[in-house]
């Protein structure tokens, strides 16, 4: 059975910095990218950032653009995303994600979510 377990989310001021990580499990994710989709309060999910297998390629949204590091550790078959001066609209459920193969506009797995909320 394959498993994305987010973990690392919470409540953090403005300004601050959250790192989430995601740990794959139930199979082997070589040849997957991975990355991280989120979902604010009354609004459509949307794409953040992936990295290919190799972790030679990273994509990111312009809204988060400058601000957001993905980065993933393929012995642990773990993902990170580090964000660094958060603001309020960055509030949203992030959630995990993994497709095989170098597109990601359709994952094949999805992790459970974690709350990230940033306070003004």
């Amino acid at each position: 059975q394959v498993q994305l377990v987010e973990s690392g989310g919470g409540l953090v001021q403005a300004g601050g910095s959250l790192r989430l990580s995601c740990a794959a499990s139930g199979r082997t994710f070589s040849g997957y990218t991975m990355g991280w989709f989120r979902q604010g309060p009354g609004k459509e999910r949307e794409f953040v950032g992936r990295i290919t297998w190799t972790g030679g390629s990273t994509l990111y949204a312009d809204s988060v653009k400058g601000r957001v590091t993905i980065s993933r550790d393929n012995a642990k078959n773990t993902v990170y995303l580090q964000m660094n001066s958060l603001k309020p609209e960055d509030t949203a459920v992030y959630y995990c994600a993994a497709k095989y193969g170098l597109g990601f506009s359709r994952p094949d797995y999805w992790g459970q979510g974690t709350q990230v909320t940033v306070s003004s």
